[in-house]
């Protein structure tokens, strides 16, 4: 397990708001495999230009990495390339940031062919501006064809391949693109609702989606445990059959880089009924990441779905819970009582979201009713006898009411 010493500087930030930046660090490098031995704060109105602490801070920082024989350094915020070289130059030792710590563990956790793709593209798009060296002074003896090969100098060849890189995966990420926007148009024709699990990271998606569909995916008690999405079938108490969505998690202060290269995996939100917005509500610093979810949302496009929330892990709460949005339950997912809650909270959305239908059918008509049974929310089903059809009750969204419609005596 590396020694590594993390770094971060206050500047605008509340007490609070640090506190948990430095913490989230800390949890980080823990994912990724790594030991903090020291975590090295400092107060500043203004980062400073060449090495965001400053001399004296750089001293220091030096000594403790001599006494604890620490590995690695990594700053919380993003550092320029010349920052980067010049910390690394004046320390000897091997410096990162928490945009490329974030970006080692997706690469770590990426098992689909789009998510290395997405991972790939992302770490190529922050190595490209941080290739250090005389780019523009490159020396020339002669010009022409046929003499940009030779005359390029490493570092030039260096940035036009991965530029190249860029292009080929942006290319290849478009098709599988395309191919997953038929699939989830396929799927929409067959599945008449869809859920998405949100929330931040280790929030307890997952575990949900394992809870309520028996998925099997990778669930642990640290961040990003989940990258690539995945999608599961569950046939509710009513006989709706919906699917829920699992996704990549969020967090404070994401890279746009990551938004960016992550834009297809967030595309599977895009065609969702219902977003449920999963929070640790053990957390007392909750109430920050719903905003930052929310704000997320926002910058996603995606803020103009029904939401509906879940506190998860009540049972390590120590007191009582505070639920700041709504309408919300609070769940210790792997009880069942609250995951049957879970699931008629859910069908409840649905109702309010569907049309509600009350016609007559005729008895030989209602091989079909049973056929669609997935397919609608059936309440009630009682013979008329003055009548002589079927009374029957539900939900259904637009498509298939019409469907009934045709079908009914009324």
């Amino acid at each position: 397990m590396e020694k590594v010493i993390i770094v971060h500087i206050q500047t605008d930030q509340t007490d609070q708001q640090f506190s948990l930046e430095v913490n989230e660090l800390q949890r980080l490098v823990e994912t990724a495999g790594g030991e903090v031995v020291l975590t090295l704060t400092q107060k500043r109105q203004v980062l400073d230009y060449k090495t965001l602490i400053g001399r004296g801070k750089l001293d220091e920082l030096g000594r403790y990495i001599e006494e604890l024989e620490a590995e690695k350094v990594i700053f919380y915020p993003s550092l320029t390339a010349r920052q980067h070289l010049l910390i690394e130059q004046e320390l000897s030792i091997f410096i990162m940031d928490r945009v490329q710590l974030i970006l080692d563990i997706f690469a770590q956790r990426a098992s689909s062919k789009v998510g290395q793709l997405q991972v790939e593209l992302a770490q190529l798009t922050y190595l490209l501006p941080r290739i250090m060296g005389q780019g523009k002074q490159l020396s020339r003896l002669g010009g022409g064809i046929g003499t940009r090969g030779p005359g390029e100098t490493k570092l030039e060849v260096d940035r036009r391949r991965i530029r190249q890189k860029i292009h080929e995966i942006e290319r290849e990420l478009n098709s599988l693109g395309q191919h997953r926007r038929r699939a989830r148009a396929k799927r929409s024709q067959v599945v008449p609702f869809q859920i998405g699990l949100i929330g931040y990271t280790n929030a307890g998606k997952s575990t949900l989606l394992n809870a309520l569909t028996d998925a099997g995916t990778y669930e642990k008690d640290e961040l990003f445990a989940t990258l690539d999405p995945l999608t599961r079938k569950k046939r509710l108490p009513s006989g709706l059959e919906v699917t829920i969505t699992d996704t990549v998690g969020f967090i404070h202060d994401l890279p746009d880089m990551l938004l960016e290269a992550f834009q297809s995996t967030f595309e599977e939100s895009q065609e969702v009924d219902l977003f449920v917005e999963v929070i640790d509500g053990a957390d007392p610093l909750h109430p920050f990441y719903e905003d930052t979810v929310h704000s997320l949302l926002k910058d996603l496009e995606m803020n103009d779905r029904p939401l509906v929330y879940i506190y998860s892990k009540k049972d390590l709460l120590k007191g009582e819970m505070e639920e700041t949005a709504f309408p919300s339950i609070q769940a210790n997912l792997h009880d069942k009582e609250d995951q049957e809650r879970i699931l008629s909270l859910l069908e409840s959305q649905i109702r309010h979201l569907w049309q509600a239908f009350d016609i007559f059918v005729a008895a030989k008509e209602m091989g079909k009713i049973e056929k669609w049974r997935p397919y609608i929310m059936l309440d009630s089903c009682q013979f008329d006898e003055n009548k002589e059809a079927y009374r029957i009750k539900g939900y259904a969204n637009h498509w298939w009411s019409r469907r009934l419609n045709e079908l009914s005596l009324n």
